[in-house]
């Protein structure tokens, strides 16, 4: 049986976008054990899909020859980078894994083995692709669409469904979720453009709630406060995957381009999203993975900042209009 290590120990969308590479890995060698290398903070999300190993503790890497000596007990005969970066390599040649299988194009490349020539920055194509193209090293190649799927357990449906409980919200209301964070990984949708939003979508009888993490409490009582009108807010303090189960009782979840963002797309709720019009940042390469979604791009020609060049800021975020997405949301809710 062949040990296979995967290693994407950086944030929660990549973690997600990862996921195809090992469903591929398992369906082509199905006697293999698949095993992920993350971050504690996203290692509940590949509960059931593969094995896990911690590169993080209270969100700092775990010591380097406390790692190496765990790497070299379990024996991997290969290994596939999706997340570079020297440390990991270094700590991946000196475990002597047989096959380490990385890009081609850092200075320390050296440490691979087998290596894949592309350029992400360059965007020509999606992070899962990308991580897909890693099985070139093993002399594969997948040609179906990628999908990613979390795995909720009924534990997690049941801590879901006393959230919604918590929230004064029934099993059976609508229930829509605003997420306006993104913890700077792109440019965002305003505020104020959310709140509009929780007053329309609460207008057409929706039960809409405002969420995001510990550290985007302010942001997230700034937009609630704004909306008024019985929109509820919920700071998560749930796991991901209990976080992923509460999404999953949603009819549909809209936000900026950020990890929860891939978690609705990953667990079937219908998504709107927020991109700006900038290369390493499009859909085409961070689009969340479902056919249930509607994205909105402004045009960076009509940016008064921008004008087609590199983004200076957010003016062209509101070129996506409240009465769009309202509209794009009534036809997702829907079915449309």
């Amino acid at each position: 049986m062949q040990n296979i290590l995967v290693v994407r120990t950086d944030r929660i969308g990549d973690v997600i976008l990862t996921l195809p590479t090992v469903e591929a890995l398992k369906s082509i060698f199905p006697n293999a054990r698949v095993t992920m290398l993350v971050s504690g903070y996203t290692s509940t999300l590949v509960e059931g899909i593969a094995g896990t190993l911690l590169y993080t503790r209270d969100g700092k890497p775990r010591p380097f020859f406390e790692m190496l000596r765990e790497i070299q007990n379990v024996h991997f005969d290969v290994v596939l980078v999706a997340f570079p970066h020297f440390r990991i390599a270094l700590l991946l040649w000196l475990a002597g894994i047989p096959v380490r299988i990385g890009t081609g194009y850092r200075w320390y490349s050296f440490f691979f083995n087998k290596k894949i020539y592309e350029h992400r920055k360059t965007a020509e194509k999606h992070e899962a692709e990308y991580n897909l193209s890693l099985l070139k090293g093993l002399g594969h190649t997948v040609s179906s669409k990628p999908e990613a799927k979390i795995i909720i357990s009924q534990q997690e449906k049941k801590t879901a469904s006393d959230a919604r409980q918590s929230l004064g919200i029934s099993d059976t209301d609508r229930l829509v979720l605003l997420h306006p964070g993104s913890g700077s990984s792109a440019r965002d949708w305003k505020p104020e453009r959310f709140a509009q939003l929780a007053v329309e979508l609460t207008k057409h009888g929706y039960q809409v709630v405002i969420t995001g993490g510990k550290m985007e409490e302010a942001l997230v009582h700034r937009v609630a406060h704004e909306a008024e009108n019985g929109v509820k807010l919920f700071i998560s303090t749930l796991n991901l995957k209990e976080f992923a189960a509460f999404i999953q009782t949603a009819k549909l979840f809209v936000a900026n381009s950020t990890g929860p963002l891939h978690i609705a797309a990953a667990v079937g709720t219908p998504v709107i999203g927020f991109y700006p019009p900038v290369r390493v940042m499009s859909p085409k390469r961070w689009g969340p993975l479902t056919d249930k979604k509607t994205i909105f791009i402004p045009d960076p020609e009509r940016c008064p900042r921008c004008k087609g060049g590199e983004c200076q800021g957010n003016d062209c975020m509101d070129q996506i209009s409240v009465h769009q997405v309202l509209e794009a949301a009534t036809k997702l809710i829907h079915g449309n």
